[in-house]
């Protein structure tokens, strides 16, 4: 049972990036279909910080301050997978991108709502 991301790599600033998180497992399978899901992001020395979270239809989304209108966070119920793709990036997006499946149908910024963690895609973004 566990969350697959996918999607990191290297790119030049101003690039694009598209980050895939799938599941497996039957548990964890039902959890992404019925709730909120998000991605995070920890840079080197820095704490895990909110990026982008969709609630349970895909019809709910909310994103952080340095990522708004840059990103966009979408879903596929059906696949068990949630996409972040993120365009005209910057050297301050490097990071390792975890998605998470929350516990709440609805979107949540904060990690203590979230069930489950990914281990990660690292992306980077050179200047």
């Amino acid at each position: 049972v566990q969350l697959q991301a996918s999607g990191g790599g290297l790119v030049q600033a101003g690039g694009s990036l598209r980050l895939s998180c799938a599941a497996s497992g039957r548990t964890i399978g039902r959890t992404i279909s019925n709730n909120g899901m998000g991605w995070f992001r920890q840079a080197a020395g820095k704490e895990r910080e909110f990026v982008a979270t969709i609630d349970w239809s895909g019809g709910t989304t909310s994103y952080a301050d340095s990522v708004k209108g840059r990103s966009t966070i979408s879903r596929d119920r059906a696949k068990n997978t949630v996409i972040l793709q993120m365009t005209n990036l910057k050297p301050e997006d490097t990071a390792v991108y975890y998605c998470a499946a929350s516990r709440l149908a609805g979107p949540s910024d904060l990690p203590r709502n979230y069930q489950y963690w990914g281990q990660g895609t690292l992306v980077t973004v050179s200047s």
